[in-house]
């Protein structure tokens, strides 16, 4: 789900809420268009992985005011983002640490999220859907992707086991072969 925030007295479109990361991300280019200050970033001895499974190159962290909106409601928090010198479609990469924080409930479903404001408001932030896909059109841009369609999830029922092996074209591979969520090309297409 992609959102916008604004942080650094600008707006960030390309804010990727991302329930599978530990930190929050801030990509180096980020950095430089909002035209940050190296003074304010702070030495991390770590390393970042996670990304491709190799070690990314930390510059620091440093920490900004982020403010989440609805356009009627707001809240805005202290962020402590690591910056990071790799290539992404996304400007931030918002993680665990702060949807803890914030108490946001994300909803990939309803494209939304939502999180209370400081007095018990409930702020709704929808998804930026022509964002999402910009920034899915530049992922496949830059490298190779496996087609990957959704289907419904198939119980064990001898019945619908057996619809399924009839809808699968010959020549592809049996279903039980392939990853979950992962057809074969010629099946993309239907």
């Amino acid at each position: 789900m992609v959102i916008s925030v604004v942080t650094a007295g600008r707006k960030v479109h390309r804010v990727l809420v991302d329930q599978g990361s530990s930190v929050d991300v801030m990509f180096w280019i980020t950095f430089n268009k909002l035209r940050l200050s190296l003074d304010l970033l702070r030495s991390y001895t770590g390393c970042l992985y996670g990304f491709a499974d190799i070690p990314v190159e930390v510059r620091g962290y440093l920490e900004l005011r982020t403010t989440f909106t609805d356009g009627t409601a707001s809240r805005t928090e202290s962020i402590r983002y690591l910056v990071v010198n790799a290539d992404s479609a996304y400007d931030i990469l918002l993680g665990r640490p702060t949807l803890n924080r914030l108490r946001a409930v994300p909803s990939t479903r309803h494209m939304k999220m939502k999180l209370p404001d400081l007095s018990g408001k409930v702020i709704v932030i929808k998804s930026d859907q022509e964002e999402a896909r910009k920034c899915c059109e530049s992922s496949l841009k830059k490298r190779s992707v496996v087609m990957v369609i959704e289907r419904p999830p198939v119980s064990d029922s001898p019945v619908e086991l057996e619809a399924l092996k009839e809808a699968t074209p010959a020549k592809s591979p049996p279903v039980d072969a392939l990853p979950i969520g992962v057809m074969p090309v010629e099946d993309a297409r239907t």
